[in-house]
């Protein structure tokens, strides 16, 4: 199976869950009063838009390279992500907002027990496609899937404050403010979350290179590799969850034109066989030099 059909098959899996669960919690939350119950329901429902996104955008950003685009349309699924990202903010502030008006205005009404059913649920089931997601996100090395699994896992672990809230507020009917408190927390840890998906993907889109200390590893291990001599000017750069890199590697100057394609293909190979993120290396052969260059 390619890497279209494992992203569309896990991602409908995901659709369709998302969909039943974010109904039974709306109609769960409804009928028992509680409106963090609401929220997290509508957090299950935003699920749907990324995995819509998704959908549409797998079969872009899985095309190969063509004439028009020599280096591929890995970024169209940044760009994806950045969308995923940006419904989560949206989503969790207007959670947010409503909790917080309905805390000022002290809107309290009486909870029932079924409530209680909603977020159980929805951390048992989440949580799954979490890991199922997650698992085909890291094999496959699609920062989408990743991003989507994410937006699962903050459904699980935002249905948890809202079951301590409603619990506390059957216990305790005083206590029934936490309702609207859990329905906030939620909103806070979804922004969190988004953000971060949101500035990670910003970043690829502007080809932010990898670390400095992931810089040094790849020069250790090319000066480890037979007949180099140096290497400078290595340059990366993120495409989506991919790598470029270009670097100028110094070999003796009195070899062959071959032996010296031979050892930049060597280097080419090693580095995508250590780091299968890493698509391509641009090598640029100099002879040997006394004074290199500031690395």
């Amino acid at each position: 199976m390619n890497k279209k059909n494992q992203i569309q098959n896990i991602t409908l899996i995901g659709l369709v869950a998302n969909i039943i669960l974010s109904v039974i919690k709306f109609l769960i939350g409804f009928l028992g009063n509680s409106q963090a119950v609401v929220a997290d329901a509508l957090h299950s429902f935003s699920d749907t838009s990324s995995d819509l996104v998704i959908l549409f955008g797998v079969k872009y950003w899985t095309a190969p390279p063509d004439d028009d685009h020599p280096y591929g349309h890995q970024k169209i699924e940044s760009f994806i992500t950045i969308i995923i990202g940006f419904i989560l903010i949206l989503v969790a502030c207007t959670i947010g907002y409503n909790g917080i008006v309905s805390l000022l205005e002290r809107k309290q009404a009486q909870l029932n027990w079924i409530v209680t059913i909603g977020p159980l649920i929805s951390i048992f089931v989440k949580e799954i496609l979490f890991k199922v997601t997650y698992k085909v996100g890291i094999k496959i090395n699609s920062s989408s899937l990743k991003a989507n699994a994410w937006h699962h896992r903050s459904d699980a672990f935002s249905s948890i404050p809202v079951l301590v809230a409603i619990l506390a507020s059957l216990i305790d009917p005083r206590l029934g403010f936490l309702d609207q408190i859990g329905a906030i927390i939620v909103s806070a840890f979804i922004i969190k979350v988004g953000l971060e998906i949101f500035f990670t993907n910003i970043n690829d889109l502007l080809d932010t290179g990898i670390s400095k200390q992931k810089v040094i590893e790849l020069k250790k291990t090319i000066k480890t590799i037979r007949n180099v001599k140096g290497v400078h000017k290595l340059r990366t750069r993120k495409i989506a969850n991919y790598i470029y890199i270009d670097l100028h590697l110094e070999v003796d100057g009195h070899l062959s034109v071959i032996q010296g394609h031979d050892i930049s293909e060597e280097v080419k190979h090693t580095l995508i066989q250590k780091n299968p993120k890493i698509i391509d290396v641009m090598v640029h052969l100099e002879p040997e030099i006394n004074l290199s260059e500031p690395e």
